[in-house]
C-alpha cells in the first residue's frame, strides 16, 4: 500500500496492521538469519511498510495533540 491508502484507514486498523507487519518482519529476519531466504529484498520492503504505518500513526497522534492543545486555549 501507499501512503495515500493509509490515510483512508481508521486508526484501529492501522495499529492492527502495524502489529501484524512488525511480527512478520521479525519472523522473516529470524528466518533469514537461520537459513537464507530466497527473496532477501522482502526484508527491506517490510521495513519500509512498517515505517509507512508508523509515519501515518505518528502524524495522526501529532494532529490530535495539536487539536487538543487548541481546544485547551
Amino acid at each position: 500500500m501507499k501512503n495515500r491508502d493509509y490515510k483512508d484507514l481508521p486508526t484501529a486498523e492501522l495499529v492492527a496492521r502495524y502489529k501484524e507487519e512488525k511480527v512478520k518482519l521479525v519472523k522473516t529476519k529470524f528466518n533469514n538469519a537461520v537459513a537464507r531466504i530466497e527473496q532477501p529484498h522482502k526484508i527491506n520492503e517490510m521495513k519500509k511498510e512498517v515505517a509507512r504505518l508508523l509515519t501515518e500513526l505518528n502524524s495522526r497522534r501529532i494532529d490530535n495533540e495539536l487539536k487538543a492543545s487548541e481546544k485547551a486555549e
